[in-house]
């Protein structure tokens, strides 16, 4: 049973930053990509970042430059460092692992940025 326990999220004033950290269960998470993904109000969720177990990094649009992924596979935890957040930034940020071409979530912690 993979289990993904996410922290971080909260309520930030545009420009501010954020780091989320995504903490997994069991072995062997070195050798699986993990990712963020998120989901705004009425969008549906999309890639924010993903790292590979060798650690290459795939993000989404337009988000690279402000959002880093990183991880540490002798703690399995993920961490999304977000820097120059927007509002359209606000959403639901989910942890994911991906195993065998299936991807299995956390259960999402909220970001809001809001003056």
């Amino acid at each position: 049973q993979v289990q993904l326990v996410e922290s971080g999220g909260g309520l930030v004033q545009p420009g501010g930053s954020l780091r989320l950290s995504c903490a997994a269960s069991g072995s062997f998470f070195s050798r699986y990509a993990m990712g963020w993904h998120r989901q705004g109000p009425g969008k549906p969720r999309e890639l924010v970042a993903l790292v590979s177990g060798e650690g290459n990094t795939l993000y989404g649009t337009s988000l690279k430059g402000r959002f880093t992924i990183s991880r540490d596979n002798a703690k399995n935890t993920v961490s999304l460092q977000m820097d120059g957040l927007k509002p359209e930034d606000t959403a639901v940020y989910y942890c994911a692992v991906l195993i065998d071409r299936t991807w299995h979530w956390g259960q999402g912690t909220q970001v809001t940025v809001s003056s």
